[in-house]
C-alpha cells in the first residue's frame, strides 16, 4: 500500500508532559521524524545544529518568512522560531511521517499550509493543580509557575480546535494513545 506522510502535531501547555511523550514516542515509533524548527535563539548547552534546531540570524528568518519557506512560524520572548517548508513536503511526498512539537498558533498555520497532511493532538494535563504541581515538582520559579499557569488556561482553550485530546494522567497510558492516533491516521492514510 502507498501513502502520502503525515504530519503529527502535539501541543500542550507547559507541564503537561510533552516533551516526555514526544521523545517516547519517536522511540517507540521508528518511521517517525521530529521535525526541526529554525530559530534566531541562541544554542543553548548541549544543543545541536540541525538535531535540535536550526540556529539562524535574524535577517535569514525574515528572508524564509518573505519568501514563503516557512510553512509555520511565530516569534516567542523575542525570538524567532519556524518550520522549514522544503524537508516537510520531501517527507511526505516519502510517505514519511513527522512529529511537530508546536503550539496551537503554530498548528493552526501548518493546517492551513499542508490541508488533509495533518494530525493534531493536544496533550491536557488531568487538572490545572496537577499542572502546578508538576511545574512545582520540576523546580521552576513561582513567577515562572504563575506566568506559565496564566499561559495555561489560555492554551487550554483552543483544545477543541485539535483532532484529539490527550490525557496524560498516566504516561504509558498516554504514550499508547498517541501510537493509536499514528496508527490509526496512518490506516486512513492508505492507498490500495
Amino acid at each position: 500500500m502507498n501513502r502520502r506522510g503525515l504530519c503529527l502535531v502535539l501541543a500542550a501547555p507547559s507541564g503537561a508532559g510533552k516533551t516526555s511523550l514526544s521523545r517516547a514516542l519517536l522511540a517507540a515509533e521508528p518511521d517517525l521524524s521530529l521535525s526541526v524548527s529554525v530559530t534566531t535563539r541562541a544554542p543553548r548547552a548541549g544543543e545541536v545544529e540541525g538535531q535540535h534546531y536550526y540556529f539562524i540570524t535574524q535577517e535569514r528568518f525574515e528572508d524564509m518568512v518573505g519568501q514563503g519557506a516557512l510553512l509555520e512560524h511565530a516569534t516567542v520572548f523575542g525570538r524567532s522560531y519556524g518550520t522549514p517548508r522544503a524537508p516537510v513536503e520531501a517527507a511526505l511526498s516519502q510517505a514519511r511521517d513527522i512529529l511537530f512539537d508546536i503550539d496551537w498558533q503554530g498548528f493552526r498555520q501548518l493546517k492551513a499550509a499542508l490541508p488533509g497532511d495533518v494530525v493534531g493532538v493536544f496533550i491536557k494535563p488531568p487538572s490545572l493543580a496537577a499542572l502546578r504541581e508538576r511545574l512545582t515538582a520540576r523546580g521552576d520559579a513561582p513567577a515562572d509557575i504563575a506566568r506559565r499557569m496564566d499561559h495555561a488556561e489560555a492554551e487550554l482553550a483552543h483544545a477543541d480546535e485539535f483532532d484529539f485530546i490527550v490525557e496524560n494522567a498516566e504516561f504509558n497510558t498516554a504514550l499508547e494513545d498517541l501510537r493509536r492516533i499514528l496508527r490509526d491516521s496512518r490506516a486512513r492514510r492508505a492507498k490500495p
